[in-house]
């Protein structure tokens, strides 16, 4: 039996998922901010209070966000309750990867996408491949629309079931038991698709063999929002540097819930390299270690101001994004 406090844990837990399955969800729908080329940040800092029966997969999902990136964002609070009047912060200010920024940019290590449409910029949550079978960095583009695609499991995937004891059938049609969801966009990368998913805890985390998951609303937008040969580049960046106005800010993407020396040593490295990249590009550069530091170690996801250009005025559109 288990001890009382792993079996109240459990509890919790318990009736957490129920609260997230059974509650009446809110259609999950992209970010949209307007943007300009040239623009290297969108969106602004966002603060909610929670419900009782509020957790971070059914505020992500209402809201268009990862679990895993809410967890990294909000440390020290339960996920699965984090009880009424809690005020949690949504990580809504992002710096875009890097160019071209054109078409469809995914950035595996924030598990994002971004749909780049004329003056504006659609951003969702994604899940991604496992360490097994990760998602490919690749430029490709896209093939074609699938609408209730069926799914023909490969034969990697139905040896790996057999080996769990699961029988997978040659081809799976569309439906509720079918993990590719209503729609799906399907690469030029062979063997990958941008689809739904019946798993919707999993948009946000490495769980696929390799293909990019969205939630299902979000995929249905995102079809009819794409033609044909669009663009689709598939980035890792879990470090990302920008100037805006005289502030020079960081983000920094913690890839699992708790991190080890090794992590932190890539994501120090990448810091390094990101700011010495700006060292170049400008005049006057001036960066606040202390600052840098605390955005490695916490690996928040957060957009942190961590110095100044020198002699550089701020600009009105950086004032008005930043109030």
């Amino acid at each position: 039996m288990l001890p009382l406090t792993k079996r109240n844990s459990l509890s919790r837990t318990l009736v957490a998922l129920c609260l997230w399955a059974f509650a009446t969800a809110v259609s999950a729908s992209g970010q949209i901010h307007q943007w300009q080329p040239g623009d290297t940040i969108i969106g602004k800092p966002t603060w909610i209070t929670t419900a009782y029966e509020d957790t971070f997969a059914g505020i992500g999902e209402n809201r268009g966000f990862g679990f895993l990136e809410m967890v990294r964002a909000n440390p020290g609070v339960d996920p699965w309750l984090p009880g009424d009047g809690t005020r949690i912060r949504l990580p809504s200010r992002r710096l875009l990867p890097s160019g071209p920024h054109e078409d469809i940019v995914i950035n595996l290590a924030e598990f994002r996408l971004y749909h780049f449409r004329d003056d504006r910029v659609v951003t969702y949550p994604v899940g991604i491949g496992n360490s097994s079978t990760p998602s490919p960095l690749t430029r490709t583009s896209v093939r074609m629309r699938l609408e209730s695609p069926a799914w023909y499991p490969p034969e990697s995937i139905r040896e790996e079931a057999a080996e769990e004891g699961r029988k997978l059938p040659a081809e799976i049609p569309p439906g509720p038991s079918n993990p590719l969801g209503p729609f799906a966009l399907q690469l030029e990368e062979d063997g990958y698709l941008i689809h739904g998913t019946n798993k919707r805890f999993g948009v946000g985390q490495r769980v696929s063999h390799g293909c990019i998951r969205m939630f299902n609303d979000d995929i249905e937008e995102l079809v009819w929002a794409t033609s044909k040969g669009s663009g689709v580049r598939i980035v890792d960046e879990p470090v990302k540097a920008a100037v805006q106005g005289n502030t020079i800010w960081l983000q920094v993407h913690g890839q699992k819930e708790s991190l080890g020396k090794a992590d932190h040593d890539r994501l120090w490295r990448e810091a390094e390299k990101a700011l010495e990249r700006i060292r170049q590009d400008q005049t006057g550069v001036e960066i606040y270690r202390g600052r840098v530091e605390e955005a490695v170690e916490r690996a928040s996801g957060l957009a942190v101001r961590v110095g100044m250009v020198v002699g550089k005025a701020p600009g009105w559109r950086y004032w008005r994004s930043s109030r």
